[in-house]
């Protein structure tokens, strides 16, 4: 059996192109001792997948040169040298960017058919739901009727941090760029405000106009995706004692010169907010109580699972690019179902 993979060729220097990477056709020998073949169903890719292309120092080694990078993937078990699996086994690894692979059990999580539908342990189930989750509900300490502002809240981790925060019983804004993704917001995810940034000349008088017009005077926790002026514009709407959860930058992560900063960092101070970055990584004891309650949201009608579908590993670099052009919409993944 022959199966293809992607390698990374060499480390981008700003945003990726094409000819930092390179198709792979590998043999896919039947499994060693301890071992199971997996052929992938779906795949997904993250904007943490930058950070990871680069070989400077972070809570992640970079990926290998000359050798297939890893992702979050689904799979079905095609062959087993191992007791725990078998053939037709739905299982959760990281070594998406590939067709079929061999890997020690260990490698493997098994995951339940009947519970949910198979893309959602990619999505609300999977790392993108725990990292909302423990953003939310951990670092920021949501409580009902708190008014809650999401950035990139039509991406993976934002939309579900919405429905979170909207199951939790709080007023959410959000923030995307361009009308199908405020309409998304609005009709999808049922946010009380939504904001395309990429139509405000000023992000932050225009967060100003929708917290008005839900009736409330401030934030009380922001969840942050972007950076720059995202951040600006919440540190000037919270409250005192507001919470913000750090999730990501995204508007960062491709510069190659000064960063952006606010203007307003002082607010920290002044305002009392405690802003924690976090990694859903550390917050692996949360899993199966998210798990549990995004099982009985779903089950309940209140989980929208958000995607954009990619189909066949010759399209998961358009994937991966279509994260910084901003036109995914929810978990970008990669189906492997031809």
């Amino acid at each position: 059996m022959q199966s293809r993979e992607i390698h990374l060729k060499r480390r981008p220097i700003g945003t990726p192109v094409a000819e930092d990477f390179a198709m792979v056709t590998v043999d896919a020998p039947p499994p060693g001792p301890g071992e199971v073949q997996v052929r992938n169903l779906w795949m997904a890719v993250d904007p943490a997948m930058r950070g990871r292309m680069s070989d400077a120092k972070s809570y992640v080694p970079p990926f290998a040169l000359d050798a297939p990078m890893e992702g979050p993937a689904i799979g079905e078990v095609i062959a087993s040298n191992d007791p725990v699996f078998a053939p037709g086994d739905l299982v959760f690894s990281r070594l998406g960017w590939r067709e079929v692979f061999n890997a020690p059990a260990s490698a493997l999580q098994q995951r339940d058919r009947s519970a949910l539908p198979t893309q959602a342990w990619l999505c609300f189930a999977g790392m993108p739901g725990l990292t909302a989750y423990a953003g939310l509900m951990r670092i920021a300490r949501l409580q009902p009727d708190e008014v809650v502002f999401v950035s990139a809240a039509s991406g993976a981790v934002g939309s579900i941090a919405c429905q979170i925060a909207r199951n939790t019983g709080c007023k959410v804004i959000g923030s995307a760029g361009g009308p199908e993704k405020t309409a998304f917001l609005r009709d999808v995810l049922k946010v009380d405000a939504a904001i395309d940034y990429k139509a405000e000349p000023n992000l932050t008088k225009a967060l100003a106009r929708e917290v008005k017009a839900i009736g409330a005077t401030g934030i009380d926790v922001y969840f942050e995706n972007v950076g720059g002026d995202h951040l600006q514009a919440a540190l000037s709407l919270a409250h005192n004692f507001a919470r913000f959860a750090v999730c990501g930058m995204i508007s960062q992560y491709n510069v190659t010169d000064a960063p952006t900063v606010p203007r307003n960092l002082t607010m920290i101070m002044t305002k009392r907010i405690r802003m924690e970055g976090f990694i859903a990584l550390d917050h692996m004891d949360l899993e199966s109580e998210m798990v549990e309650r995004m099982t009985a949201w779903n089950a309940a009608g209140q989980m929208a699972s958000a995607e954009t579908v990619y189909e066949g590993i010759d399209k998961a670099l358009d994937a991966f690019w279509g994260l910084f052009t901003g036109a995914n919409i929810g978990r970008t993944l990669v189906g492997f179902l031809g």
